[in-house]
């Protein structure tokens, strides 16, 4: 092994474990509650190795998000692909999603802490990169197969995001989580529905 590989793989290692111990206590305490020092002490790395990485705690928690966002789209993805049509997969995919926020690590990193962090606008964004490409190929595949009726495609796609995203903050608030998800369901079973005729 050479000594630049070496260095890149300690490098590595290094960032790997910040954004580990990044995620566990953005998870449990919040972006506000977490201090770039606790970070550095439970990773057992220097400051300067948290500066070579990132710029700030908040470049920190956007990588921590991306993380997560990858993993979640990952998820969803590997539901909706197992349905037999593109209509029935968005569906099956938004119910995944849906799932995905009882997670108490998705509510706050994703659901409350992104949009406060980075802004309404720098938080769609990045969501947008993971979820809206796929949102709005499987909606013209449906509108290909006769599915649902043809309408323009763009704003079908926001809006359903839309909708499904507050229906996870729904979630995320409720003091019974299991019946507001069940709430959010029915709903969405019926927009889908409403959508399709």
């Amino acid at each position: 092994m050479t000594v630049k590989s070496r260095q890149a793989e300690n490098s590595a290692s290094t960032r790997s474990a910040l954004l580990k111990i990044a995620r566990k206590l953005f998870a449990e305490r919040g972006y506000s509650e977490t201090a770039t020092e606790e970070v550095v002490r439970r990773a057992r790395v220097t400051r300067g190795a948290l500066y070579h990485h990132f710029r700030d705690k908040e470049d920190l928690f956007k990588a921590v998000l991306h993380e997560e966002e990858r993993k979640l789209a990952e998820a969803i993805n590997a539901v909706a692909a197992v349905q037999p049509d593109p209509w029935k997969s968005l569906q099956a995919g938004s119910e995944a999603f849906l799932d995905a926020c009882l997670d108490p690590a998705v509510q706050q990193i994703i659901l409350i802490d992104a949009p406060a962090v980075l802004g309404w606008e720098g938080y769609r964004e990045i969501d947008n990169s993971y979820f809206l490409a796929g949102a709005k190929a499987a909606i013209s595949g449906a509108i290909e197969a006769k599915l649902i009726p043809a309408q323009p495609v763009e704003p079908l796609a926001q809006m359903i995001m839309g909708a499904l995203h507050e229906g996870a903050l729904l979630i995320a608030h409720s003091d019974d989580e299991v019946r507001t998800r069940r709430e959010v369901s029915e709903v969405v079973k019926r927009l889908f529905s409403g959508i399709s005729t």
